[in-house]
């Protein structure tokens, strides 16, 4: 009796094997020529609260290129709508970039992120930038005089990320969803602005939760990467200053009060001084110090004015509330960390150690 027990379960396990893995069975039989892999999507508002999803098609093919565009209500739905218009069948699977709008993204994209984190085909590497100006304008604009026109945007990213040099902030689809889950961290996005003829590099997006909050550009983006995102910048024009600096490393050590009345944020940069157009002769150690010592004032007057716009934001996306965390302590609060967030008075000292290109007089 025992015996046949053990034969019975034995063919339910089979079956419930079976069952639950049929659709294995049903193999997607298509061809090289049926099928159109997408390389990007670009979102955008539509009418009566839709979304109005464009795509280039076809990729990486030697045949005429065109965009197609339609108004839906899901995503999913003009994943599917897009194969009804299109002689081949689109497949996601090489989805690399979404470009979402910043009228869209300020009013929330959790429902895109959701929708494409549990898609299978679609990779968590995919980019995500936020565009200001009318990008399918561009890309009906340019398709025709730019040979593989998604293909390169898709390089620039893909470079500037493997470089990690520090002019521009790509973040993909797996590290947005790692800052918007993450306790005392808020998610950034790289925005670029577009009109028919240019396509560029126009700052980093803040985001509260998964809404764009504010947007920094110019300078306070450069801060940025030194404070935050890749510590480093391959070239650092000032200005007002008449210097560029080059090749600076940046190492951040920050510190809270344990009342968390005040933070200080020590900077140790280490670069050196590639262009000097000034009055100064840096030639001379004296002359060389004030310069220096106007670099110092200036690096720091900025990022005290940059932090001041986040309190004033009720943004962290420099990830400060996690200094707040020890061990065998309870965590602060969400709403309780932005209180004092916005309260604290900031300590900002920068250390420099800047090589010129000449030797120095002492």
């Amino acid at each position: 009796m025992t015996h046949i027990k053990r034969v019975v379960l034995l063919m339910i396990i089979i079956n419930i094997v079976f069952l639950s893995g049929c659709s294995s069975f049903f193999v997607e039989n298509n061809t090289v020529e049926e099928i159109a892999p997408v390389i990007f999507w670009s979102i955008q508002e539509g009418e009566s609260g839709k979304l109005k999803i464009s795509t280039l098609v076809p990729p990486l093919i030697n045949e005429k290129k065109s965009m197609l565009t339609l108004q839906v209500n899901l995503l999913k739905q003009g994943r599917k709508d897009f194969n009804l218009v299109y002689y081949r069948e689109l497949k996601s699977g090489q989805l690399r970039m979404l470009f979402i709008s910043e009228e869209l993204a300020k009013k929330g994209i959790l429902p895109l992120i959701d929708t494409l984190l549990t898609d299978p085909d679609i990779s968590q590497r995919l980019y995500l930038v936020v565009i200001k100006g009318n990008f399918d304008d561009y890309i009906r604009n340019q398709v025709d005089k730019q040979e593989n026109l998604d293909y390169f945007l898709y390089r620039m990213l893909k470079h500037y990320e493997t470089k990690n040099q520090g002019d521009i902030t790509v973040i993909n689809l797996h590290q947005f969803l790692k800052r918007l889950y993450s306790p005392f961290s808020d998610p950034i996005l790289p925005v670029f602005k577009v009109n028919k003829e240019n396509f560029i590099y126009n700052g980093t997006a803040f985001f509260k939760d998964d809404k764009l909050v504010a947007t920094i550009s110019d300078m306070n983006d450069q801060i940025l990467q030194l404070l935050n995102n890749d510590y480093y910048l391959k070239l650092l024009p000032i200005p007002s200053l008449a210097v560029s600096l080059g090749q600076i490393r940046s190492k951040v050590i920050i510190k809270l009060a344990p009342d968390y009345s005040s933070i200080s944020i020590k900077v140790n940069l280490v670069g050196r001084i590639e262009e000097y157009r000034g009055d100064k002769n840096i030639v001379d150690s004296d002359e060389l110090e004030d310069l220096n010592q106007e670099i110092k004032s200036y690096l720091e007057k900025q990022t005290t004015a940059l932090l001041q716009k986040m309190q004033q934001w009720k943004v962290d996306p420099l990830q400060v509330g996690t200094h707040s965390l020890t061990p065998f302590s309870q965590p602060i609060k969400d709403e309780e960390w932005l209180r004092k967030w916005g309260n604290m008075e900031l300590q900002i000292n920068y250390q420099l150690d800047l090589q010129t290109m000449t030797n120095v007089n002492k």
